[in-house]
């Protein structure tokens, strides 16, 4: 008679913003390794939907999930999918992002980042969620002075509703757990750039500012400093959390490598083969100055050792910008 195997049975992984930039990497990664994925997106217009499309469409073509189009401050349209799929872990990544939208449209981030993470961590608890891993961010800092940021900081200032916002999801994350065991881990991420990317960051902006020919805005006149992380380390910090046991925990994952903007401008203009036109303004409400990340605790919880460089990684940025807007 022959012997019946036993398989490891897949985990489904739920994935919210798997439509955006981290997310979309996420779920080809996890495509990749043979998880079962579902992803959740509302497709909204805070920047051009299309390149979310495409990112489904062209960026995920070989990739096998379930999507729906669903907004996560609905409720109701959440749990239907939680009723058709038996979820075991959340990836939580969908958002109301950027620090200067949240000045023009505060109640985006009411419903997206505050109700919506709100929504899951409900459905977490009533479908028994074996993790719920969340995206928070490097803006909870706030004015913090002493560098690198790390997660014993305190994070009770913030300087936009943004980083506000993400506090609150890291508080309510951190009363479900208490609350209901819920194992729940908070990423906060550091200045993720990389191909496939978000429009509304820095360096994508100036890239379509100089295809346009138009002139590129440096606030706080140019002199600040950002902890770029390349999406390929970010998505190597957060697949560990897949098979790490935890209970409540907090991560920077960032490249513990400060770099001037004047320099990601320089790498661009190296790249690109071009000059841009530049307009030095005063410091922007809500914008830190520098942020650093202290990685010493992912480093031995999860093995995270960034990689890229961001001049390998501006390159590469390039490479995909140019091709996608077929740009010779």
């Amino acid at each position: 008679m022959e012997k019946i195997k036993n398989k490891k049975k897949k985990k489904t992984i739920l994935v919210t913003g798997g439509a955006g930039f981290i997310g979309s990497h996420l779920v080809k990664r996890l495509c990749k390794k043979g998880a079962s994925v579902v992803v959740i997106d509302n497709l909204n217009n805070y920047y051009d939907p299309k390149l979310k499309k495409d990112r489904l469409k062209i960026f995920l073509k070989d990739c096998q999930f379930s999507f729906y189009k669903v907004d996560i401050s609905n409720f109701k349209s959440l749990k239907k999918v939680f009723l058709k799929h038996k979820i075991d872990v959340i990836v939580h990544l969908a958002a109301q992002a950027g620090v200067r939208y949240s000045l023009k449209n505060p109640w985006a981030y009411e419903r997206s980042n505050i109700l919506g993470t709100l929504n899951l961590l409900e459905l977490a608890k009533e479908y028994k969620i074996n993790k719920f891993i969340f995206a928070s961010s490097s803006s909870v800092y706030g004015k913090n002075k002493k560098m690198p940021f790390s997660e014993q900081d305190m994070t009770d200032n913030p300087i936009s509703l943004y980083a506000a916002t993400k506090k609150a999801t890291e508080l309510m994350a951190c009363a479900y757990h208490e609350l209901y065991d819920l194992p729940v881990a908070g990423l906060r991420f550091f200045t993720v750039y990389g191909p496939w990317g978000r429009p509304d960051m820095a360096y994508f902006k100036f890239a379509d500012l100089m295809r346009r020919g138009q002139t590129i805005d440096l606030y706080n006149f140019g002199r600040m400093s950002r902890d770029f992380t390349y999406i390929d380390d970010i998505i190597d910090g957060i697949l560990p959390l897949l098979e790490k046991d935890f209970n409540f925990e907090i991560f920077n994952l960032g490249n513990d490598h400060p770099e001037k903007l004047e320099k990601m401008v320089a790498l661009l203009e190296k790249h690109f083969g071009v000059k841009f036109k530049k307009r030095m303004l005063p410091h922007q409400p809500g914008d830190a100055v520098s942020t650093w990340a202290y990685i010493k605790k992912a480093g031995k919880m999860l093995g995270f050792a960034p990689k890229i460089s961001l001049e390998d990684g501006i390159k590469k940025f390039v490479e995909w910008y140019k091709d996608y807007f077929k740009i010779k």
